[in-house]
This record gives C-alpha cells, structure tokens and sequence, in this order.
C-alpha cells in the first residue's frame, strides 16, 4: 500500500488540470468532480450554521433565500441541488417565467412544501457543482 502526503497538487501542463483515474480505465478530471460550494441553513434564525465558499445568504421572505458565492462561478450553467425536512424541497427561483434569476454570483432559491407554499426550514441543504471562474 502506497501514501502520498502532500499540501497543494498541481497539474504540471496547467495548474488545474489533474486527472484521476477512476475504476480500471475511466478517467475524470479532479476539478470537475469536486463540489464548488454546499451550505446548511437555518431559515427560521436565520443563520449559516455551515458552509464552504459562501459570502453569505440573503433572507428574502418565507422560504425564499439566495446564496452568494465567495468564488464565482464561470458561468450560469452550474447545478444545484438541495433537501429539507421531510415533506419540504429546495427549488430554484425561475423569475416565474422565462427569465432564470440565476448569475455567476449567486443563485435565488425557494423551500417549497409539498401543497406549493413556501416555508421556513430549520435545516436546508444545498451543493452546487460547476466551474469556478
């Protein structure tokens, strides 16, 4: 069994470019796979009990909330994905038509119960996954 300590990896042709071998032939890019930003907020305080890569978020009203990113995002196209309590979910804000309100900055978020109301959670989940800028 082999080990290898070390503080920083870098890609020797480009700084971010490392790939990992994963099973016995495929291959992913360390970057790529690794989670950019995930917090645990509680609504009801409201407070950031935990986070990584969040300035802060913003309370908007009930259930309604909009993270913002330390390292922005290269572009729109990330994903996130979230949880709450039992019969509770996390949802993107769309503007409520065809204008999405996510920017590389931050992303509007909505905790919806499952009779289409918004609610104050005492636990809300969320990772996102993208490219940084």
């Amino acid at each position: 069994m082999s080990e290898i300590k070390v503080d920083t990896l870098t890609g020797k042709t480009t700084a971010n470019d490392i790939t990992v071998t994963v099973g016995a032939t495929a291959t992913a890019k360390l970057e790529q796979g690794l989670a950019k930003c995930w917090f645990n907020y509680d609504q009801d305080a409201p407070a950031v009990d935990d986070s990584f890569n969040i300035t802060s978020i913003t309370d908007v009203g009930t259930g309604q909330f909009d993270p913002q990113w330390n390292n922005n995002f290269s572009n729109v196209n990330y994903a996130c994905t979230g949880m709450g309590p039992e019969t509770l979910y996390v949802t993107q804000d769309d503007g409520h038509g065809e204008t999405v309100l996510t920017t590389t900055a931050d992303c509007g978020m909505r905790m919806i119960q499952y009779t289409g109301s918004y609610v104050d959670a005492e636990q809300t989940m969320v990772v996102a996954h993208g490219d940084l800028a």
